[in-house]
């Protein structure tokens, strides 16, 4: 059996998660990929990449593939990158309980139970990386993001937990926190929004959807400041080679200032940057 690290990614057909298989696959580690629609599973195959299907969303589809994997690997592995997720747009009022469920399904629960289900196997062997892709939005709520913004703050509280309970196994729970980075993040967004709140939104909200829909289709960066997943996989290397990883790893300039302002400004103000920054 290889004697090289393993490694388990989500969300891996694109941007983030691609990336950073092909980056880790080239240092030495081993790679599984996974992607939950097969022709994906088939390009990354294609790629040179150990590639498996799996939905997170799917309690079925987990137990499936952890199976596999533990046939692959013997029951080990070295760390876990739960990168899969996605965000549906939308105010608050305007999201249903199926919307906020079907956001969550991904970003929260399925991320925790594929943790469950290798921790064990990191616990035996006294070592292990659990890591989470959050968001800027994990820890500064920005407008028409409330579903997004709940699940990448659900998904950091339980990240928390986890290191505590984690103390002393060898095993680290740790966070990243990208900003803006080029993906098809905004490309399923406008997919997302159209599925799930444009049939029944709110006509308040109307000018604040029309500048959002602008922004989910205008090509190229829409933001200042934003950075290729070239960015997020630097952090991800650093919280793998750490001898003792940090807790959090933030990414990219606006998740640093506002992890700052947030700390130092009061409420009120912080609103009124966070309203100008999510229009």
């Amino acid at each position: 059996m290889s004697t090289a690290p393993t490694i388990l990614i989500t969300g891996c057909s694109s941007g983030i998660g691609h990336h950073a298989a092909h980056a880790l696959k080239a240092r030495g580690w081993r790679v599984f990929a996974s992607a939950r629609r097969i022709e994906d599973v088939c390009r990354l195959r294609a790629e040179g990449l150990e590639a498996i299907l799996l939905d997170i969303a799917d309690s079925h589809s987990i137990e499936t593939a952890v199976q596999w994997l533990a046939g692959e690997t013997g029951e080990r592995l070295d760390a876990l990158f739960n990168n899969a997720g996605f965000g549906v747009p939308g105010a608050v009022e305007d999201l249903s309980r199926a919307a906020l469920r079907h956001q969550f399904e991904t970003n929260v629960f399925g991320s925790i139970e594929l943790c469950n289900a290798v921790l064990p196997w990191m616990r035996r062997q006294g070592q292990g990386r659990i890591i989470f892709n959050s968001s800027v939005l994990g820890f500064a709520a920005m407008p028409v993001r409330g579903a997004y913004n709940a699940s990448k703050f659900a998904l950091e509280g339980f990240a928390d937990t986890l290191r505590l309970e984690l103390a002393g196994s060898g095993v680290h729970a740790i966070l990243l926190e990208p900003g803006p980075i080029t993906s098809r993040f905004r490309e399923n967004a406008a997919r997302e929004f159209a599925e799930w709140v444009e049939p029944v939104q709110s006509g308040i909200h109307a000018p604040l959807y029309a500048t959002m829909r602008e922004r989910l289709h205008k090509p190229g960066a829409s933001t200042p400041f934003t950075l290729g997943p070239e960015a997020t996989t630097r952090a991800l290397l650093a919280a793998l080679s750490a001898r003792t990883p940090a807790a959090r790893y933030r990414v990219t300039t606006p998740t640093h200032v506002f992890w700052h302002l947030k700390r130092l400004l009061p409420t009120r103000w912080l609103d009124v940057l966070l309203r100008k920054a999510g229009a």
